[in-house]
Parts: C-alpha cells; structure tokens; sequence
C-alpha cells in the first residue's frame, strides 16, 4: 500500500471543509480535502444567517457566493394562527453584517468547494477514509474511486464530515443529544406565492402547528421561484399520518391555514426526503491529532438555522489553532477552539430548548416587546451567539427566564 504525505488532512468538502481548507491555504499550508461524494450533491441548511458573511469574508470567498445569485435574506418571520412577527436582521444589537443568502446547498457548498480548490486545496471527490489511527502521528487509510487503497500520514485532522460523522464514528467518540428525538420531512416546490400575498422572500418563514406548539414549518425561498419546505415534529407524532414521507407532509402543511393559502398554487415536483435523529453531540471536540468541525461535533436542531453558522465558526477557530500549530506554538486546543466555540453553542441552545418550551414564541409573539431586548434576541437570531456583550449570549438562561416572567 503506498503512502501519502499531507501536512493537513480535512475529511469532507461541505461548508466547513472548504472553509477551513480556505483560511489553511491562505497561511501558506499543505491541504488535503478527503470527500466521499461529487459535487453538487443536496443538502439541507439552506437559510443562512448574517454571521457566516464574516468568515465567507475572511476565507475570501465572498465575491464567489455573491456573484452565484442567490436569493438575498435580511430576516426572519415567524407566524402562528392569526400571530405574526418579524426580525430584520439590521436592526440588531451585535455590530456586523445584517443580511445574507438563502441558498440551494448543492450549489452553494460546490461554490465554496471550487474557491477551495481554486486556491490551491488538494480535493479529492469520490475517495473515502476507511479507518483512522491517531495512537501516534495521525494516519488515515483512504479507498480511491478506481477501488485503490492508500495511506496518508499527516499533523493534523480536521473532521468536516457533517451528519456522516467521521471521526465520531470511528473514534468512538459519540454521546447521546440531550434533545428528543425529531424527524423532518422536507422538499422542493415551485411555490407561484402570488405577489401582494403578504410573503416577504427576503426572509425565511417559520410556521408553528396551530395546535402543537412543538410542531412547525420552514419556508426557505430561493431566488429562482422555489422554495424550500419541511415539517419538524417528534417521530410518534408524525407516524400518526398515513401515507409516504410527501403525503405526510402535504396533509400537515394543510393543517396550517396561512401556509395552505400561501401555497395553494404550488407544483410539488421533487421528491420528499426524511432525517430523523440528526441531533448530536459528543465526548470532545478535539484530542493530539484532530478537531471535529461543524455538525461532525455537535448538532442541535434546524429551527433557528444555525447548522451552518456553528460550522463556519468552528472552522475559523481550528483554522487559527491548526495554523499557530503548525508553524511551532503549543496550543491548548480545548481552551482555544472546543471552550470558544461551545459558548455560542450553548447560547443557541437554550434558545432551542425555550422554541420547543413554547417559552420562545410567547416572547417575540408578546404585543409590546421592548425594542432594546428585541434587538438583543435579533442578534441571536441573526447568528451573532459568540457576542458576549450581548447579555442573551453572556447569560442566555438566566434571561429567558426573566424574560419569560415578564411576558407573562
């Protein structure tokens, strides 16, 4: 069996593998992007949030997602029954961007793939790691397309696997989600959502169930008259519904008046897909040889969009300990990337925790928010959750809480 050598190793080319492989190239590093599809390929994550501007930036892949005509985004709008709201993400308490892109990730993700590579990253499509040995200098052993079987010895791994979940997986290294188990059912639709409709495409529409507050609907728009379109609900609930993954998700979408009306004219032309049980977590984010990134370290919950931004985050900080790494420094990587990055995390997290509460929705669905909270919550949902200036990033808990009481 021959034997490669590569000075970084990153397994999977998705969002925060080409984003890493990125920054990596632009400190003059050796990359090597093991990637076990072809692109485009789909995948879910489709609504962005303003954050991930900053190190789409940083990675100097800005122009490339610009220039590739994606549907703008500036919001977010949330509806239940006769209630609305909605955030615009300008109008926030974090300095920063304040809009973004709501894309179709088999673009977007091949967008960044080939800036990746544009900038010298060594991808391989259609090559998959087999097994993995960080006992001593890491070493991965990796089958080609034509079936061959190689060696790559490296300094470090950066595991971007996403929902395949690489290294967790073979390393042994997977807890259980402290989140109960919910399943999605999602799609593709040409939407014809009539103009003076009331339906704003700049922002992502989240819809709860009229009648089960832990139930509720996206609608992603794009730029190109479709839309993106999926139930989020707990497995026993949706078994309740006859029929496949489509019906089912037909028959809920007509359950929600505003979305029937909405959607009255909509040609449902792609298949419908199903995840369930995608949240994750793990024993540790990083150990001497590797650092998991993005969804193959944690992954909370689609609601509030955040997949991709925790992604983005993770990789601009392991890329800031891989480089430092490198070039001699000791870095404490538990200190520097898992602890940084898990206080954003974390942050999200209990606002997930109160979405499904209900403790959320009688917040911004309150008739008479004080707009400095408003702003405060924007920021959060506008994926500045690293702010801890931000009194809901600082002490995210404590404040819903407080906030909960008084909405009440």
């Amino acid at each position: 069996m021959r034997t490669e050598q590569a000075e970084i190793v990153i397994t999977g080319a998705g969002p925060s593998g080409a984003v890493a492989a990125a920054l990596l190239r632009k400190q003059g590093h050796q990359v090597m992007v093991i990637e076990r599809e072809t692109f485009p390929r789909f995948s879910i994550g489709e609504s962005l949030l303003p954050q991930t501007m900053t190190y789409l930036e940083e990675a100097g892949m800005l122009q490339d997602v610009v220039e590739a005509g994606f549907q703008y985004k500036n919001g977010a709008s949330f509806s239940r029954g006769d209630r609305h709201t909605q955030f615009d993400f300008r109008d926030k308490f974090t300095e920063g961007w304040g809009s973004t892109y709501q894309v179709q990730r088999g673009k977007f993700d091949k967008v960044l793939a080939d800036a990746a590579q544009r900038m010298g990253a060594d991808i391989r499509y259609r090559h998959e790691v087999l097994s993995v040995d960080v006992s001593g200098p890491p070493k991965l052993t990796v089958r080609s397309e034509a079936g061959e079987v190689y060696q790559v010895e490296t300094k470090l791994i950066l595991d971007a696997s996403g929902f395949a979940r690489l290294l967790p997986r073979l390393l042994d290294l997977e807890t259980p989600s402290q989140f109960p188990v919910r399943q999605a059912y999602f799609t593709h639709i040409e939407d014809h959502i009539a103009q003076g409709s009331g339906f704003d495409r700049n922002k992502i529409r989240v819809a709860v169930h009229p009648e089960f507050q832990d139930v509720w609907f996206w609608l992603i728009p794009f730029s190109d008259g479709r839309c993106s379109l999926g139930v989020v609900a707990e497995p026993a609930f949706l078994e309740k519904y006859p029929g496949d993954e489509m019906t089912k998700l037909k028959t809920l979408v007509n359950e929600d008046p505003n979305l029937r009306k909405l959607l009255a004219n909509a040609v449902w032309d792609t298949p419908a897909r199903t995840l369930k049980g995608y949240s994750a977590n793990v024993k540790h984010l990083c150990a001497p040889g590797y650092a998991l990134l993005g969804n193959a370290g944690e992954f909370l919950d689609p609601v509030f969009s955040s997949g991709v931004t925790i992604a983005l985050t993770s990789s601009s900080l392991a890329a800031k300990c891989a480089h430092r790494q490198l070039s001699g420094e000791d870095v404490d990587w538990s200190a520097e990337y898992a602890v940084p990055l898990r206080r954003g995390v974390d942050a999200f997290r209990v606002f997930v925790e109160a979405w499904y509460a209900g403790t959320f929705q009688k917040i911004i669905f309150h008739p008479s928010p004080q707009p400095e909270i408003r702003k405060m919550i924007c920021s959060i949902l506008a994926g500045y959750a690293w702010d801890t200036k931000n009194p809901y990033v600082a002490e995210p808990r404590r404040r819903i809480a407080v906030l909960e009481q008084v909405c009440a």
